[in-house]
């Protein structure tokens, strides 16, 4: 068996859930992964090497990245472009391909595009040069929104002007919700739901949607015994034909989640529509700036236009964010297709699937 089980991986435990989901597993089951974080972590250590043969993993939409527009990137490419202008992105996104290249490319050419491993260093920047407009290209689930309303709190306490935002920002529920309207259901009978977004948000509203689509969701994290416990408290639910929410990320995640993180969400952004790449318009599907905050808005500072034109052709990402194909069945997947010649944003992100199935090959033979 494949995995690194060093830093307080206790393998005897993932083997003893391992073995329980084989006793209690009597039927097929479909369960959706919905983090890219989730997929990745199942198949660097390993564990689908030792899922019971009726247990299938589907993977989900959850990849910040991946489902970013290509009008935002277009947009933001085009910014990189203005001599007055700083373009600040996690390092994710410079090679995320839209139709005018990627943010790599247009740095190459000149253009001040900088990466952040915190939105802060965006501030700092923006203090020290007050003489460019710095614009941060905010992309995330609920996962990394704090950090930018934390940012955006602090401009305006500071007064500082030549500061923007462009929020690419997804809240994961209604996308959930879209997908089975548009017949996801079909496919996936299960959820793992992404731990560090409950960790913010708890999982009331995860509990709203269990009942609307009446199927069993388990909260987990990242470490091998958490995806576990997670896969075997989906699958118990599942074999009593029951739905719910269970919580198997306790020592992070609680119901209600983390109140002053949300509180501050609520008063720096508003709820949007927002077009995810591969998938479409979303009703309610992210968070755009607050009127209070609005003059922080680089769509509106700039002029933007975001024309949300169609991904390539060749590319399959749409397909299998939302859950309805496998790296895999894409035609050009490790071959016109790679992390060195991305076509999607699926080979490009760390949390990407395809970019998972080409690092670590697939779990236990299956596609």
């Amino acid at each position: 068996m494949k995995g690194d089980w060093s830093g307080g991986r206790d393998s005897g435990l993932v083997l003893a859930l391992a073995d329980a989901l084989g006793r209690e597993t009597r039927r097929s089951w479909r369960i959706m992964e919905v983090c890219g974080g989730q997929t990745h972590a199942f198949m660097r250590f390993g564990l689908g090497d030792i899922l019971p043969t009726g247990l299938e993993l589907i993977h989900g939409p959850g990849c910040p990245v991946c489902v970013t527009s290509v009008g935002a990137i277009d947009a933001v490419i085009g910014l990189a472009a203005r001599p007055e202008v700083t373009v600040c992105t996690f390092g994710d996104m410079l090679r995320v391909p839209g139709t005018r290249g990627d943010l790599l490319t247009a740095k190459a050419r000149g253009g001040d595009v900088r990466i952040y491993y915190s939105p802060m260093q965006a501030l700092e920047w923006a203090r020290t040069e007050p003489g460019r407009e710095v614009m941060v290209f905010a992309v995330g689930f609920e996962t990394t929104a704090p950090s930018y309303a934390l940012l955006l709190d602090r401009a305006m306490r500071e007064g500082v002007h030549n500061l923007s935002v462009l929020s690419a920002l997804v809240l994961v529920p209604p996308v959930l919700r879209h997908l089975w309207k548009d017949g996801s259901r079909s496919r996936v009978e299960g959820l793992l739901a992404p731990g560090h977004v409950c960790a913010v948000t708890g999982f009331e509203e995860y509990e709203a949607l269990a009942r609307e689509i009446r199927i069993p969701v388990a909260v987990t994290g990242f470490e091998p015994v958490e995806l576990m416990s997670g896969l075997l408290a989906c699958v118990r639910l599942m074999e009593r034909g029951e739905s719910g929410v269970v919580n198997a990320y306790p020592r992070v995640v609680q119901r209600e989640g983390n109140r002053r993180a949300r509180a501050l969400l609520e008063d720096v952004f508003r709820v949007e529509r927002r077009y995810l790449r591969g998938i479409g318009w979303i009703e309610s599907g992210g968070w755009g700036l607050s009127e209070t905050h609005a003059r922080f808005d680089a769509q509106e500072r700039f002029g933007l236009d975001l024309c949300h034109a169609a991904a390539d052709v060749q590319c399959i990402s749409g397909r299998i964010l939302q859950g309805l194909a496998k790296p895999l069945e894409c035609p050009v997947f490790g071959t016109a297709c790679t992390p060195e010649r991305p076509l999607g944003p699926t080979m490009v992100s760390s949390e990407g699937a395809c970019a998972a199935y080409y690092r670590y090959g697939v779990p236990g033979g299956r596609s």
